[in-house]
């Protein structure tokens, strides 16, 4: 089946020194494949973020080995986890985190222009991306003028816009009612599907991981279960 995607071997992450050190991770091993939806789920404090950080490039392993395509991430400088999480990496957030004074359009070209793209090359791929989300026509609009569903599809457009390998999702529906949350989950399975792009979503709600091909639980700094979904859709 080829090298795993994203791969942890032995994950430990510790924070703080002597009697104040806290061990987020307790060597944790992990595989991911090309193309697979994993939902992530677990208590606060199970270890689920630490582990969310480093496998988006934002934190690294206090032992043990991430490996991003086989590459040892550990082993990159800051700078190259940075162009590692700009060319391969997308990510939403519960809060949407968008620029409240610029448009959606901008929003979403924001990724491309830490790319250095063309102005004329980003306007077409943002465009091409809120089409893709249901969001044609909306372009000029501010992040005021929009619904918390309308503002998560912003999110998810400036998220793939880029074309990334792997989509980070955390509690992307977690400020969104029951029917914008089935909207949005349905955008997430089909990027997922149509478009082969790898996703992995923290969330607490059980029928969102029910979107998910496969659903990993921590608690406690460890892997408690991980397992394969019937997939309701």
């Amino acid at each position: 089946m080829g090298v795993p995607i994203i791969e942890f071997e032995r994950v430990v992450r510790t924070y703080g020194k002597g009697h104040a050190e806290v061990q987020a991770l307790a060597g944790v091993d992990l595989q991911v494949r090309k193309g697979e939806f994993v939902a992530v789920m677990g208590p606060s404090g199970s270890g689920k973020s630490t582990a969310m950080n480093i496998l988006g490039c934002l934190d690294v392993p206090t032992s043990g080995a991430y490996r991003f395509r086989g590459v040892d991430v550990g082993g990159l400088t800051r700078q190259q986890r940075a162009l590692l999480r700009r060319y391969y990496l997308g990510f939403i957030f519960q809060g949407f985190n968008l620029l409240n004074r610029t448009s959606a359009l901008e929003n979403v070209e924001l990724p491309l222009v830490y790319r250095g793209m063309p102005a004329s090359e980003r306007h077409r791929r943002a465009r091409e991306a809120l089409a893709a989300v249901g969001l044609t026509g909306w372009e000029s609009h501010t992040p005021a003028e929009l619904s918390g569903g309308e503002m998560q599809r912003v999110a998810i457009a400036r998220a793939i816009v880029a074309e990334p390998l792997v989509l980070f999702a955390d509690e992307p529906t977690g400020n969104l009612d029951t029917a914008r949350s089935v909207e949005i989950m349905e955008l997430l399975v089909g990027f997922n599907r149509k478009r082969g792009i790898t996703v992995l979503m923290v969330t607490h709600e059980r029928d969102m991981a029910a979107y998910a091909s496969r659903t990993i639980r921590f608690r406690d700094g460890h892997v408690e279960s991980d397992e394969r979904n019937g997939r309701v859709h």
